[in-house]
């Protein structure tokens, strides 16, 4: 083999192994941040292939909170509050100011790190809404632009005569 050929070969085999590399990098540090979701159940017991969160471990949990549950610290912005969805609860544990739409009985997700197992600190707090909600400016509008059935079909019957 001629050094000119040597030379490309090397050069090809260098810019795969980087690219390789940066890839591989890539998988890996997306891995590290994967958050993966629980149910309270899940968490308790363990998802159906036998997979249970360790200790430490980030993660998002969503279920309904606990009617009754939510205790608030009245010298800071320290809530706990239960979750549960067919089995046992999960205590969260946030500090900061919760969204408008949390309440009691109320679905939410809670992103966090597994405390214990049956604990999550939740860094981040997502108060799920029902798919009958609509934001007020939208209701109003659909108002002013859609006229009653009613109506439309008197304009109907009163055309076609």
């Amino acid at each position: 083999m001629n050094p000119r050929r040597k030379k490309r070969l090397a050069i090809v085999l260098a810019i795969f192994l980087g690219i390789g590399s940066t890839i591989g990098l890539m998988i890996y540090a997306l891995g590290q941040n994967m958050d993966l979701f629980y149910t309270p159940t899940e968490l308790v017991q363990g998802k159906p292939d036998g997979t249970k969160p360790e200790v430490g471990q980030r993660l998002r949990i969503g279920g309904m909170v606990t009617v009754g549950s939510v205790k608030r610290d009245s010298e800071s912005l320290r809530v706990s509050f239960q979750l549960h969805d067919v089995g046992p609860n999960v205590t969260v544990v946030y500090d900061g100011i919760l969204p408008d739409l949390f309440r009691e009985g109320q679905g939410i997700v809670a992103q966090g790190v597994l405390v214990d197992p049956t604990t999550v600190e939740a860094f981040e707090v997502l108060a799920k809404h029902d798919e009958e909600y609509m934001p007020p400016e939208i209701a109003e509008a659909m108002e002013k632009s859609h006229t009653p059935l009613e109506y439309s079909e008197q304009q109907k019957q009163g055309s076609s005569q």
